[in-house]
């Protein structure tokens, strides 16, 4: 029997058009001789739908497309669809009225309705908010091949590959004991960077275990902050992986369940990325042109300063967008240096995108003037140099208000981490391409972007990073050395070490504490800003839930200097 995975980009809440994209996917299956089709978990509303699950008219429109559809398919073809179904029980038993489930469609009928049994919580998913979960394992049979169907999550509680469990039930050992032949999973997995690796190596474990063929179905494109790499891929009963489809696109793919030997046969298998760097990039490329499409932009302005930033949010704009639909604008000031407008002109020529030059030396000096009363008797100091960055947000923003420009925002997960960064200034914007990408990923990113001709600028790659606010600024004034840093924020955001881990891994207690004090300050900003892309685990968006009134810097700081003999500086605050 022939299978055919639809690795498929919805639009979320766009029924009709989604419908679409699985009926022409099923056209295309029945072509090629498969008699089972798979699409990814809610293929019908897209993942995630959030609360457009609250509408009960959203709910009932689903309902009639899936009927719909279920006429409109190739008769001879047996299509699981992803859907939700309202839990009938809940108003007498209690409970979330509706389901996360999959429809089995065939001959103009759904035939079956299976339901996700176990409903993810963490970082960014919210499942148990408006699910119920299923209570019982899921298979059907079709053409004497029982087929076992688990949704997302239910692959991932093997407590022998974990070491323990976060469910109470293991759909998959549950669905072994049942003794099906074929296990699918339909999934809507948000890409993080080596995650696909280890996707892989989990079902892998579990093939080998239960001696189980899995078939794994990703949704692929990218959905606000998320972005989903698709990367569909089946093992047989050994383990081997005997088809993948294609990463960060769209795909289908078709392999064979042999009815004698009772596993899946080969079929093609899609090489994996050359490196992170290329993995990461198609992320990016990904995520800024679904952004830009689904929200019905064609457009997108950057501002250009000559540094390292806005050059790579450039260059992965115009991969995704096309050089005809970036413009790029300079906004110098008397602080900027000369390299800063040379480099920015040399990187637009290299991408072949447009440029404008907008000095605003004049701005800043109304402003000054306006000021000057109000600020008479104090110095100069950072007000006034986030001026000059507010006077681009607004430039910018009005060249995006006066033609319909998406804005994209430049700044980094370093900066994004520790306040770097100017509230209604450099963080205006309506995407913020790489606030997941520490500085330190972002040089090599851009190394790895020149392999093989120049596209950024070697001066950009090799100047001191600088905001250039006041005269000889660099970033190192007021920060660690960035890899110093990034290897901080690694450990406190994304391995959760206490200040005291940190501190015994090698860094000095007092920046230490200085990070720790600059992360917490500027989760306000943090909350302000335009969603970014996710490429991390812990990434600051959807996922991230800190609270922004809070005292929790005061304990972090005390540990540091309870742990190690450095007495604690005077004027670094607890």
């Amino acid at each position: 029997m022939k299978i055919a995975i639809a690795q498929l980009n919805p639009t979320i809440g766009d029924l009709s058009g989604n419908a679409r994209k699985i009926l022409e996917a099923a056209q295309q299956a029945a072509t090629e001789g498969a008699r089972l089709l798979l699409t990814p978990e809610l293929s019908l509303c897209g993942y995630p739908p959030r609360d457009l699950l609250l509408n009960p008219s959203f709910v009932e429109a689903m309902g009639i497309e899936v009927q719909q559809l279920a006429r409109d398919l190739p008769p001879n073809l047996a299509v699981l669809v992803g859907t939700v179904e309202q839990n009938f029980k809940a108003h007498v038993t209690g409970g979330k009225i509706l389901f996360n489930s999959m429809a089995l469609l065939e001959a103009g009928n759904i035939k079956q309705v299976f339901h996700k049994q176990l409903l993810p919580t963490y970082d960014v998913f919210d499942e148990r908010r408006y699910f119920e979960p299923g209570l019982q394992a899921n298979y059907f049979t079709l053409d004497n091949i029982d087929i076992g169907v688990t949704i997302c999550e239910d692959l991932w509680n093997d407590e022998e590959f974990w070491g323990k469990r976060s469910y109470i039930a293991n759909p998959i050992a549950d669905l072994a004991i049942i003794g099906v032949d074929l296990i699918v999973n339909l999934s809507a997995s948000p890409y993080t960077v080596g995650k696909q690796q280890f996707r892989e190596a989990m079902l892998k474990y579990s093939a080998v275990r239960f001696k189980q063929p899995i078939i794994y179905v990703n949704q692929v494109g990218g959905n606000d902050d998320l972005i989903f790499d698709g990367c569909s891929f089946a093992l047989n009963r050994q383990g081997e992986i005997i088809c993948r489809a294609r990463g960060f696109a769209t795909d289908l793919v078709v392999t064979e369940f042999d009815e004698v030997q009772r596993d899946l046969q080969s079929g093609s298998v899609v090489a994996e990325s050359e490196s992170e760097d290329a993995e990461i990039w198609q992320a990016l490329v990904l995520g800024v042109q679904d952004y830009a499409q689904k929200c019905r932009f064609s457009k997108v302005i950057l501002g250009l300063s000559g540094g390292i930033d806005s050059a790579l949010v450039a260059a992965i704009a115009t991969a995704a967008l096309g050089k005809e639909n970036v413009l790029g604008v300079l906004m110098p000031s008397p602080y900027s240096s000369e390299h800063s407008v040379s480099d920015a002109l040399a990187l637009g020529k290299n991408l072949g995108i447009e440029t404008n030059i907008l000095p605003i030396g004049e701005l800043m000096q109304c402003f000054d003037h306006t000021l000057a009363d109000l600020f008479a008797g104090t110095e100069f100091g950072i007000a006034e140099e986030n001026i000059q960055s507010r006077i681009r947000g607004n430039l910018l923003m009005a060249i995006a208000n006066k033609f319909g420009y998406l804005l994209l925002s430049t700044g980094n997960k370093s900066e994004m981490a520790v306040g770097y960064c100017t509230l209604y200034g450099d963080m205006n914007g309506g995407l913020a391409v790489i606030a997941d990408v520490p500085k330190t990923r972002v040089y090599s990113l851009c190394h790895w972007l020149n392999r093989d001709r120049e596209i950024i600028p070697q001066n950009i790659l090799t100047k001191a990073p600088s905001a250039e606010l006041k005269l000889g600024q660099v970033d190192q004034d007021s920060l660690p050395a960035y890899e110093i840093l990034d290897d901080i924020l690694q450990r406190l955001i994304h391995n959760h070490q206490s200040a005291a881990q940190v501190v015994a891994a090698g860094h000095d207690p007092i920046i230490v504490d200085r990070v720790i004090q600059m992360v917490a300050r500027a989760e306000f900003k943090r909350r302000q800003a335009p969603p970014g892309l996710k490429i991390t685990d812990r990434a600051f968006g959807t996922g991230w839930r800190m609270p922004i009134a809070s005292n929790w810097v005061g304990v972090a700081v005390k540990n540091i200097y309870q742990s190690t003999s450095v007495p604690n500086p005077s004027g670094l605050s607890h």
